[in-house]
Protein backbone atom coordinates (compact mmCIF):
# COMPACT_ATOMS: atom_id res chain seq x y z
CA UNK A 1 0.00 0.00 0.00
CA UNK A 2 1.36 3.28 -0.96
CA UNK A 3 2.05 5.58 2.11
CA UNK A 4 -0.28 8.73 2.63
CA UNK A 5 2.09 11.60 2.34
CA UNK A 6 1.38 15.01 3.73
CA UNK A 7 1.80 17.64 0.98
CA UNK A 8 2.31 21.12 2.01
CA UNK A 9 -0.24 23.99 1.59
CA UNK A 10 -0.13 26.07 -1.43
CA UNK A 11 0.10 29.93 -0.46
CA UNK A 12 -3.09 30.62 -1.97
CA UNK A 13 -5.05 27.78 -0.30
CA UNK A 14 -8.46 29.36 1.06
CA UNK A 15 -8.13 27.37 4.27
CA UNK A 16 -4.78 29.19 4.59
CA UNK A 17 -5.89 32.81 3.85
CA UNK A 18 -9.23 31.91 6.08
CA UNK A 19 -6.89 31.42 9.18
CA UNK A 20 -4.30 34.02 8.63
CA UNK A 21 -7.50 36.81 8.53
CA UNK A 22 -8.64 34.93 11.54
CA UNK A 23 -5.12 35.93 13.53
CA UNK A 24 -4.62 39.75 11.57
CA UNK A 25 -8.34 40.58 13.13
CA UNK A 26 -7.05 39.21 16.27
CA UNK A 27 -3.63 40.61 16.54
CA UNK A 28 -4.73 44.21 15.15
CA UNK A 29 -8.49 44.82 15.54
CA UNK A 30 -10.86 45.72 18.40
CA UNK A 31 -14.20 47.44 19.06
CA UNK A 32 -12.50 51.26 18.81
CA UNK A 33 -9.75 49.65 16.00
CA UNK A 34 -10.48 48.41 12.77
CA UNK A 35 -9.11 47.68 9.11
CA UNK A 36 -10.03 48.70 6.02
CA UNK A 37 -10.47 45.99 3.14
CA UNK A 38 -7.62 47.90 1.62
CA UNK A 39 -5.34 47.67 4.58
CA UNK A 40 -6.21 44.14 5.27
CA UNK A 41 -5.19 43.27 1.64
CA UNK A 42 -2.20 45.11 2.11
CA UNK A 43 -1.21 43.29 4.67
CA UNK A 44 -1.81 40.09 3.76
CA UNK A 45 0.18 40.78 0.80
CA UNK A 46 3.00 41.84 3.35
CA UNK A 47 3.47 39.43 5.77
CA UNK A 48 1.75 36.07 3.75
CA UNK A 49 2.29 36.85 0.06
CA UNK A 50 -1.32 36.38 -0.70
CA UNK A 51 -3.09 38.17 -3.25
CA UNK A 52 -6.67 39.15 -2.38
CA UNK A 53 -9.25 40.22 -4.47
CA UNK A 54 -12.11 43.20 -2.91
CA UNK A 55 -14.70 39.98 -3.64
CA UNK A 56 -12.83 37.47 -1.68
CA UNK A 57 -12.47 39.09 2.26
CA UNK A 58 -16.43 39.11 2.54
CA UNK A 59 -16.84 35.66 1.87
CA UNK A 60 -14.15 35.10 3.77
CA UNK A 61 -15.06 37.14 6.81
CA UNK A 62 -18.69 34.99 5.87
CA UNK A 63 -16.85 31.80 6.62
CA UNK A 64 -15.53 32.99 10.20
CA UNK A 65 -18.75 34.09 11.28
CA UNK A 66 -20.24 30.71 10.13
CA UNK A 67 -17.47 28.72 12.40
CA UNK A 68 -19.53 31.39 15.30
CA UNK A 69 -16.55 34.09 15.36
CA UNK A 70 -17.89 36.93 15.76
CA UNK A 71 -16.47 39.43 13.49
CA UNK A 72 -18.82 43.16 13.12
CA UNK A 73 -18.06 45.27 10.20
CA UNK A 74 -18.71 48.86 9.71
CA UNK A 75 -19.23 51.19 6.40
CA UNK A 76 -18.05 54.12 6.23
CA UNK A 77 -15.99 55.36 2.40
CA UNK A 78 -15.16 51.40 2.45
CA UNK A 79 -16.05 48.67 4.77
CA UNK A 80 -14.21 47.91 8.01
CA UNK A 81 -13.74 45.05 10.15
CA UNK A 82 -12.85 44.30 13.40
CA UNK A 83 -12.83 41.21 16.16
CA UNK A 84 -15.43 41.69 18.55
CA UNK A 85 -15.33 38.56 20.36
CA UNK A 86 -12.51 38.47 23.00
CA UNK A 87 -12.55 36.08 25.66
CA UNK A 88 -11.83 38.64 28.06
CA UNK A 89 -12.73 42.16 28.35
CA UNK A 90 -10.15 44.60 29.47
CA UNK A 91 -10.75 45.68 32.56
CA UNK A 92 -11.10 41.56 33.54
CA UNK A 93 -7.37 41.43 31.74
CA UNK A 94 -6.50 44.52 33.93
CA UNK A 95 -7.80 43.04 37.12
CA UNK A 96 -5.60 39.65 36.39
CA UNK A 97 -2.94 41.49 35.98
CA UNK A 98 -3.22 43.23 38.59
CA UNK A 99 -3.41 39.80 40.73
CA UNK A 100 -0.38 38.49 39.19
CA UNK A 101 1.36 40.76 39.93
CA UNK A 102 0.66 41.51 43.03
CA UNK A 103 1.34 37.74 44.19
CA UNK A 104 4.17 37.02 46.48
CA UNK A 105 4.19 33.10 45.62
CA UNK A 106 4.13 33.52 41.75
CA UNK A 107 8.47 34.69 40.78
CA UNK A 108 9.36 37.66 39.42
CA UNK A 109 10.07 35.44 36.04
CA UNK A 110 6.59 33.76 35.93
CA UNK A 111 5.16 37.06 36.75
CA UNK A 112 6.19 38.62 33.50
CA UNK A 113 5.32 35.13 31.34
CA UNK A 114 1.75 35.21 32.67
CA UNK A 115 1.70 38.89 31.83
CA UNK A 116 2.25 38.58 29.05
CA UNK A 117 0.16 35.61 28.03
CA UNK A 118 -2.61 38.07 29.47
CA UNK A 119 -1.98 40.81 26.93
CA UNK A 120 -1.63 38.46 24.27
CA UNK A 121 -5.24 38.07 24.09
CA UNK A 122 -6.18 41.29 23.29
CA UNK A 123 -5.33 43.30 19.88
CA UNK A 124 -1.53 45.05 19.60
CA UNK A 125 -2.99 48.34 20.43
CA UNK A 126 -5.25 47.21 23.88
CA UNK A 127 -2.15 45.41 24.94
CA UNK A 128 -0.09 48.62 24.04
CA UNK A 129 -2.46 50.41 26.63
CA UNK A 130 -2.18 47.42 29.58
CA UNK A 131 1.47 47.43 29.30
CA UNK A 132 1.90 51.08 29.93
CA UNK A 133 -0.24 51.29 32.81
CA UNK A 134 1.59 48.06 34.26
CA UNK A 135 3.31 48.70 37.64
CA UNK A 136 5.42 46.75 39.71
CA UNK A 137 4.49 47.19 43.33
CA UNK A 138 7.48 46.06 44.72
CA UNK A 139 6.34 43.71 47.03
CA UNK A 140 8.44 40.88 48.21
CA UNK A 141 8.15 37.78 45.73
CA UNK A 142 9.06 34.33 45.81
CA UNK A 143 12.19 32.70 44.52
CA UNK A 144 11.18 29.15 44.49
CA UNK A 145 10.84 28.31 40.38
CA UNK A 146 9.32 25.18 40.99
CA UNK A 147 6.03 26.95 42.19
CA UNK A 148 4.11 26.18 38.68
CA UNK A 149 5.36 21.86 39.34
CA UNK A 150 4.59 21.77 42.61
CA UNK A 151 1.16 22.68 42.13
CA UNK A 152 0.42 20.42 39.27
CA UNK A 153 1.66 17.74 41.28
CA UNK A 154 -0.53 18.56 44.30
CA UNK A 155 -3.41 18.93 42.29
CA UNK A 156 -2.84 15.71 40.41
CA UNK A 157 -2.51 13.97 43.88
CA UNK A 158 -5.85 15.27 45.16
CA UNK A 159 -7.62 14.00 42.01
CA UNK A 160 -6.03 10.79 42.43
CA UNK A 161 -6.89 10.54 46.27
CA UNK A 162 -3.02 10.04 47.34
CA UNK A 163 -0.86 10.92 49.65
CA UNK A 164 1.99 13.14 49.23
CA UNK A 165 5.52 13.40 50.74
CA UNK A 166 7.84 16.81 51.08
CA UNK A 167 10.17 19.31 52.89
CA UNK A 168 9.30 22.23 54.22
CA UNK A 169 11.59 24.63 55.06
CA UNK A 170 11.99 28.35 56.77
CA UNK A 171 14.48 30.62 57.10
CA UNK A 172 17.59 30.83 59.76
CA UNK A 173 19.11 34.16 60.56
CA UNK A 174 21.12 34.07 57.65
CA UNK A 175 18.60 33.90 55.18
CA UNK A 176 19.34 29.94 54.52
CA UNK A 177 16.57 27.29 54.30
CA UNK A 178 16.31 25.50 57.52
CA UNK A 179 14.42 22.31 56.81
CA UNK A 180 11.16 21.87 59.73
CA UNK A 181 10.23 18.24 60.99
CA UNK A 182 14.12 17.89 62.20
CA UNK A 183 15.27 17.74 58.67
CA UNK A 184 12.48 14.81 57.93
CA UNK A 185 9.97 15.24 55.21
CA UNK A 186 6.51 15.51 55.88
CA UNK A 187 3.32 13.41 54.42
CA UNK A 188 0.13 14.99 53.67
CA UNK A 189 -3.41 13.58 52.12
CA UNK A 190 -3.86 16.78 50.33
CA UNK A 191 -7.87 18.43 50.10
CA UNK A 192 -7.62 22.40 49.25
CA UNK A 193 -5.12 24.62 47.72
CA UNK A 194 -5.98 28.06 49.03
CA UNK A 195 -5.23 31.95 47.74
CA UNK A 196 -4.74 33.93 51.50
CA UNK A 197 -2.90 37.14 51.73
CA UNK A 198 -1.18 37.31 49.14
CA UNK A 199 0.22 33.62 49.48
CA UNK A 200 -1.06 30.50 48.44
CA UNK A 201 -1.33 27.58 50.79
CA UNK A 202 -2.15 23.72 50.87
CA UNK A 203 -4.59 22.08 53.48
CA UNK A 204 -4.38 18.56 54.21
CA UNK A 205 -4.09 16.24 57.18
CA UNK A 206 -0.65 15.76 58.24
CA UNK A 207 0.42 12.04 59.53
CA UNK A 208 2.87 13.41 61.57
CA UNK A 209 0.96 15.55 63.67
CA UNK A 210 -2.23 13.71 63.08
CA UNK A 211 -4.49 16.79 62.46
CA UNK A 212 -5.37 18.65 59.42
CA UNK A 213 -2.38 21.53 58.36
CA UNK A 214 -1.58 24.74 56.46
CA UNK A 215 1.55 24.57 54.62
CA UNK A 216 2.58 27.40 52.89
CA UNK A 217 3.49 26.59 48.62
CA UNK A 218 6.53 28.60 48.23
CA UNK A 219 7.59 27.12 51.32
CA UNK A 220 7.67 23.58 50.10
CA UNK A 221 11.68 23.13 49.45
CA UNK A 222 11.37 20.60 45.99
CA UNK A 223 8.44 18.57 43.90
CA UNK A 224 7.07 16.68 46.09
CA UNK A 225 7.05 12.80 46.04
CA UNK A 226 3.24 11.25 45.31
CA UNK A 227 2.98 8.24 47.31
CA UNK A 228 0.92 5.27 46.20
CA UNK A 229 -0.74 5.52 49.69
CA UNK A 230 -4.42 6.12 49.63
CA UNK A 231 -5.05 9.73 51.30
CA UNK A 232 -6.67 9.91 54.53
CA UNK A 233 -10.48 11.19 54.32
CA UNK A 234 -11.68 14.43 55.40
CA UNK A 235 -12.21 14.86 58.72
CA UNK A 236 -15.68 14.68 60.06
CA UNK A 237 -16.88 18.61 59.68
CA UNK A 238 -13.95 20.06 57.43
CA UNK A 239 -15.07 22.37 55.30
CA UNK A 240 -12.55 24.24 54.01
CA UNK A 241 -14.74 27.69 53.97
CA UNK A 242 -15.17 27.08 57.56
CA UNK A 243 -11.61 26.25 58.24
CA UNK A 244 -10.14 29.48 56.50
CA UNK A 245 -12.26 31.11 58.56
CA UNK A 246 -11.84 30.12 61.32
CA UNK A 247 -7.86 29.58 61.32
CA UNK A 248 -6.83 33.38 61.20
CA UNK A 249 -5.01 34.53 58.13
CA UNK A 250 -3.85 30.95 57.53
CA UNK A 251 -1.22 30.77 60.45
CA UNK A 252 -2.24 27.44 62.33
CA UNK A 253 -0.04 26.86 65.32
CA UNK A 254 -2.69 26.80 68.16
CA UNK A 255 -6.23 25.49 68.80
CA UNK A 256 -8.98 27.48 67.97
CA UNK A 257 -10.34 29.48 70.05
CA UNK A 258 -13.76 31.67 70.24
CA UNK A 259 -12.61 35.02 71.22
CA UNK A 260 -14.49 38.21 72.12
CA UNK A 261 -13.73 41.41 70.81
CA UNK A 262 -14.68 45.54 71.70
CA UNK A 263 -14.09 47.76 68.96
CA UNK A 264 -14.52 51.38 68.50
CA UNK A 265 -17.74 51.77 65.95
CA UNK A 266 -15.12 53.11 63.31
CA UNK A 267 -13.78 49.41 63.32
CA UNK A 268 -16.72 47.59 61.50
CA UNK A 269 -14.79 47.56 58.33
CA UNK A 270 -11.93 45.74 59.38
CA UNK A 271 -13.63 43.45 60.85
CA UNK A 272 -15.52 42.59 58.35
CA UNK A 273 -12.88 42.51 55.82
CA UNK A 274 -11.36 40.13 58.22
CA UNK A 275 -14.32 37.55 58.98
CA UNK A 276 -16.68 38.51 56.47
CA UNK A 277 -20.25 39.94 57.13
CA UNK A 278 -21.51 37.05 58.20
CA UNK A 279 -19.26 37.47 61.76
CA UNK A 280 -21.43 37.99 65.30
CA UNK A 281 -21.75 41.26 66.61
CA UNK A 282 -23.45 42.87 69.40
CA UNK A 283 -24.04 46.87 69.91
CA UNK A 284 -22.54 47.73 72.96
CA UNK A 285 -22.97 51.67 73.20
CA UNK A 286 -23.02 54.30 71.26
CA UNK A 287 -19.58 53.66 70.24
CA UNK A 288 -18.87 50.38 70.85
CA UNK A 289 -19.73 46.76 69.52
CA UNK A 290 -18.38 43.55 70.61
CA UNK A 291 -17.66 40.90 67.81
CA UNK A 292 -17.48 37.13 68.53
CA UNK A 293 -14.57 35.38 66.48
CA UNK A 294 -13.15 32.15 65.74
CA UNK A 295 -9.00 31.97 65.74
CA UNK A 296 -6.11 30.91 66.25
CA UNK A 297 -5.13 33.30 69.30
CA UNK A 298 -1.41 33.14 67.33
CA UNK A 299 1.38 35.61 67.52
CA UNK A 300 -0.15 36.44 63.77
CA UNK A 301 -3.97 37.09 66.02
CA UNK A 302 -1.98 39.57 68.75
CA UNK A 303 -0.40 41.98 65.81
CA UNK A 304 -3.19 42.35 64.10
CA UNK A 305 -4.91 43.59 67.45
CA UNK A 306 -1.87 45.60 68.31
CA UNK A 307 -1.56 47.73 64.69
CA UNK A 308 -5.22 48.72 65.95
CA UNK A 309 -4.02 50.88 68.24
CA UNK A 310 -6.26 50.25 70.81
CA UNK A 311 -9.33 50.93 69.26
CA UNK A 312 -9.63 46.98 69.48
CA UNK A 313 -9.83 45.35 72.73
CA UNK A 314 -9.64 41.81 73.71
CA UNK A 315 -12.09 40.78 76.42
CA UNK A 316 -12.25 37.50 76.61
CA UNK A 317 -11.51 34.57 77.04
CA UNK A 318 -8.98 35.39 80.04
CA UNK A 319 -6.61 33.08 79.04
CA UNK A 320 -6.26 34.50 75.86
CA UNK A 321 -6.43 38.14 77.62
CA UNK A 322 -2.98 37.05 79.64
CA UNK A 323 -1.37 35.72 76.93
CA UNK A 324 -1.47 39.05 75.20
CA UNK A 325 -0.54 41.16 78.33
CA UNK A 326 2.43 38.70 78.48
CA UNK A 327 3.35 39.59 74.52
CA UNK A 328 2.90 43.15 75.43
CA UNK A 329 5.48 42.99 78.54
CA UNK A 330 8.05 40.81 77.15
CA UNK A 331 8.03 43.03 73.92
CA UNK A 332 8.08 46.38 75.97
CA UNK A 333 11.40 44.92 78.02
CA UNK A 334 13.20 45.18 74.35
CA UNK A 335 13.04 48.58 74.68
Amino acid sequence: MEEDRIHPFDKDDSRLRILYLYQMLQKHTDETHALSTRQIMEMMKAEHGITMHRTTLPKDVEALRAAGIEVMSERKRTIYYYLSDRPLSLPELRLLIDAVLSSKFITEKKSQELVNKLISLTSETSGDKLRRTVHVTGKAKSDNEKGYYIVDLINDAMHSNRKISFFYFSYDGKKRHALKNEGNSYTVSPYDLIWDGDYYYLAGFCDERSEVRVFRMDRIERLPLMLEEEATKRPRGYRVEKYTQEVFRMFATQEIAEVRLLCRNDMMNAVIDEFGSSVRTKSIDENHFLVTVKVCASPTFYRWVFGWGGLMKIEGPEEIVEEYKKLLCDEAKLY
